[in-house]
């Protein structure tokens, strides 16, 4: 079995990098689903969000209030570190249970793990390869203007707290550049798929 880790910045087109993988065959999981799985009401982490960050950041139905939560995080990188370090070995735990499971039964699957801060907390190195997703500076803030509906400032502001692009790629085994149109990032995650089907083949 091939694993995969996906990442690449904000607004650079990862979701439609993974949809296309899936359709090619991939068994792909959505790091984001995770650490929403892993928070909520009864687990552990949830409990451990709470103690650090107080009652605040819980709806009144109990579960985690994600924007009280971003509001208190978002801008902080001590506070947004000291989050992390709460939800990444969860969330990697969790990951590699499901790992296993696809491994039980599909030996000769490509698992690809899709998660934006797998460089920046060190998750990578679990995989056997790396996917960078990346696009042009500013086809990446008018995509994400668009997106949410935000001003072009604001825009620059959430994109500066990110690992920049280019220092992501020099981690990358395999790149897809979505700059271009979605028949063209179709293409490129098409060659990028036979790129890991080799290695896939290379490894049994």
């Amino acid at each position: 079995m091939l694993t995969v880790g996906l990442t690449g910045g904000i607004a650079v087109g990862k979701s439609t990098v993974m949809q296309t993988f899936a359709e090619l065959g991939a068994v792909c999981f959505d790091a984001d689903a995770i650490a929403r799985s892993v928070v909520e009401p009864g687990r552990p982490a949830l409990a451990a969000v709470v103690e650090a960050f107080g009652s605040r950041v819980l709806s009144p139905d109990g579960s985690l209030d994600r924007a009280s939560l971003g509001e208190i995080v978002f801008g902080s990188p001590e506070r947004r570190r000291e989050l992390e370090a709460i939800l990444h070995p969860p969330i990697i735990a969790e990951q590699d249970r499901l790992i296993a499971e696809v491994r039980a039964t599909r030996p000769d699957a490509i698992v690809i793990v899709d998660a934006a801060l797998m460089i920046e907390s060190g998750g990578y190195r679990r995989f056997d390869v790396l996917v960078v997703v990346h696009c042009a500076p500013e086809v990446q803030r008018q995509r994400l203007m668009a997106r949410n509906g935000i001003t072009s400032e604001e825009a620059d502001r959430r994109i500066a707290v990110q690992m920049p692009q280019e220092e992501k790629l020099k981690y990358a085994s395999v790149s897809i550049d979505t700059t271009g149109t979605l028949d063209d990032t179709r293409r490129r995650t098409e060659a990028a798929w036979e790129e890991l089907c080799l290695l896939s083949r290379e490894r049994q």
